[in-house]
């Protein structure tokens, strides 16, 4: 996604559920490099992450 591709609207940039609520996340220039592997939408989730049993 280049500069001149961004209206100044988030409605146009893409967006994914969060893998443990579900929840909407909009892209961030943050997570450019790698938002194919951004899974969850905060510190919070991440930590709730469901854990393979031991």
């Amino acid at each position: 996604m280049s500069r001149q591709d961004f209206k100044g609207n988030k409605s146009h940039l893409p967006s994914k559920p969060c893998t443990v609520c579900g929840r909407p996340m909009s892209w961030r220039k943050a997570w450019a490099k790698n938002w194919e592997q951004v899974l969850y939408c905060s510190e919070a989730c991440r930590r709730q992450k469901k854990l393979p049993p031991a």
